[in-house]
């Protein structure tokens, strides 16, 4: 019987560390300096190690795998080892090099080895080129030449429009429709570059004008820049945000380009997009969306006391923005996927000019597609930041058969930004100095296993101190927090009664419904707005 087919066999004990940068140069024998130990979900998965070097950067990855399935789009092989020998491979994510082995610990030890005689998956690769180039070739020059022709075409147009000069925003002259109206009653501050670029690739043969001023901001896996698009022929331009992802990261790039791309997406509260372009010269990949200059929710909260009404303003702005991307329909009433974003903090919130919300980085988010597998939702994966993970998902029981359970992790993490909003409003007496959730019970980055002690094994939640429950609205929004960080899923509202709790401060503060996540136990003064936004 094959060993990874074994009944009785035990789950493999394989380090198990995020993307670490290491001074492994790649040659002889290297040691990944990994200081976590996991033992395998599964019996039959292996241990694994990634090593990259991207420019003069290394990087080791350090992984339980199922080795049926694939793993960056390839599928490990020599598995059965007991040593970790490094072979270099090509994935659809550059190339890397990649072993796999069959032993306790094995892949904490990486053998470099120099391949002796021609590798023969390069010979085939090398076939497989030449084979194509004259095919290939032909479609060269007829892409080229259509895009010549598209190119002149464009620019034909667009002379016609500067000599005939239209009035802006100029509507058709028959009765408005519910579409159109949703466009215009919800499109952003930013509306000239909207009616500019369409929600998508720019497929120009020339990218846009677009001058880089300074970084404004810097993630994972790309960098924000605030810039400026010009406004030829003219001298006048509009200031944007690119978020600029290097060739190696074009999975995040795709991924947040095509929600993003999603014209029911719209909304006040979702950051502003314009398009999405290749850079080939650069080697980058680019997201051009709307500027706003008070940066993201954590820097000002860190910078500013706010109000009861800014916190209002604030908390209520967010709920909407998240309650429109768990939504399938939008405010017309046209279907639309629901979205999660999985991936819900402070950092990834940025605040307009009027100091409302609006969500951004949508890099990890998943649309709740309909014809979505479980297996397809098992895959996604424990992704997020550790700090804002809900319990469930930092222990990886997310109910796969109910596509709530997605949106009530990201429940879970408004809570927490709600705190952190709360946090410095001045209604609630002395406040003290922006801290994030669990403040300095963690520690500045913490990992998957010490957030499990805080929130699985403690029950550990954000201080809410009694001296924020004498102001009365505080009261209520510190009551809706609770409700959105329950440990139970099923206990929490909805994004949608959330918005609604705010809405209703304005009202009458004693009337507070109680909602919960699920669809079927929504009560009806709780989806009220809902019907009648439709």
């Amino acid at each position: 019987m094959h060993p990874l087919h074994n009944p009785f066999r035990l789950p493999q004990l394989c380090k198990f560390c995020d993307l670490e940068v290491s001074n492994c140069n790649g040659t002889g024998t290297c040691d990944t300096n990994c200081s976590i130990t996991s033992i395998c979900a599964q019996p039959d998965e292996i241990c694994v190690a990634i090593w990259r070097k991207i420019n003069d950067n290394t990087t080791i990855e350090t992984l339980c795998h199922k080795p049926s399935e694939p793993l960056y789009g390839i599928m490990v092989e020599n598995y059965n080892n007991t040593k970790c020998e490094m072979r270099k491979r090509m994935s659809n994510r550059g190339p890397f090099h990649i072993c796999s082995c069959n032993a306790e610990e094995c892949n904490d030890k990486l053998i470099f080895t120099l391949p002796i005689g021609p590798d023969p998956t390069n010979n085939q690769v090398v076939l497989v080129i030449l084979v194509s180039l004259l095919p290939l070739l032909v479609l060269a020059v007829l892409v080229i030449a259509s895009f010549y022709w598209y190119r002149m075409y464009r620019r034909r147009k667009l002379d016609e429009w500067e000599t005939k000069k239209p009035s802006k925003r100029k509507g058709p002259k028959g009765p408005l429709d519910c579409s159109d109206a949703c466009a215009i009653m919800m499109d952003d501050d930013r509306s000239d570059s909207s009616s500019t670029h369409a929600n998508n690739l720019n497929h120009n043969t020339e990218p846009l004008p677009i001058e880089l001023d300074l970084q404004v901001g810097k993630g994972r896996f790309a960098e924000v820049y605030k810039a400026k698009l010009r406004q030829n022929p003219s001298e006048q331009f509009e200031t944007v945000a690119v978020k600029i992802f290097p060739y190696e990261e074009y999975a995040s790039w795709k991924n947040e380009k095509d929600i993003f791309s999603d014209i029911d997406l719209k909304h006040e509260n979702i950051l502003h997009f314009l398009t999405a372009e290749e850079r080939k010269v650069e080697k980058q990949y680019w997201l051009i969306t709307a500027y706003h200059p008070r940066g993201n929710l954590q820097e000002y909260l860190t910078r500013h006391l706010i109000s009861w009404e800014d916190l209002r303003v604030l908390g209520g702005s967010l709920a909407r923005g998240v309650a429109h991307l768990h939504s399938d329909h939008t405010p017309c009433g046209r279907p639309k996927v629901p979205i999660v974003h999985r991936d819900l903090k402070s950092s990834n919130i940025l605040v307009k000019n009027d100091l409302t919300c609006c969500l951004c980085d949508f890099g990890l988010g998943l649309r709740l597609d309909n014809s979505l597998s479980v297996d397809d939702l098992a895959n996604s994966g424990q992704v997020g930041t550790a700090r804002y993970m809900a319990p469930e998902v930092l222990e990886s029981r997310i109910n796969l058969e109910n596509i709530e359970s997605f949106k009530q992790t990201d429940v879970y993490s408004m809570a927490l930004v709600l705190w952190e909003i709360t946090s410095r409003c001045n209604a609630i007496g002395e406040v003290k100095d922006y801290e994030p959730p669990f403040g300095s019970k963690v520690r500045e980055h913490p990992c998957v296993e010490s957030m499990k002690d805080n929130v699985l094994r403690d029950r550990g939640r954000p201080e809410i101190p009694n001296s924020w429950m004498k102001h009365q609205g505080v009261a209520t929004v510190c009551a809706t927090i609770n409700e959105c960080w329950d440990h139970d899923p099923e206990a929490r509202l909805t994004a949608q009664c959330v918005a609604e709790r705010f809405n209703d401060m304005d009202d009458d503060l004693d009337k507070l419904s109680t909602c919960s996540s699920s669809e079927e136990k929504i009560p009806e003064d709780c989806s009220v707005s809902v019907s009648d936004d439709k």
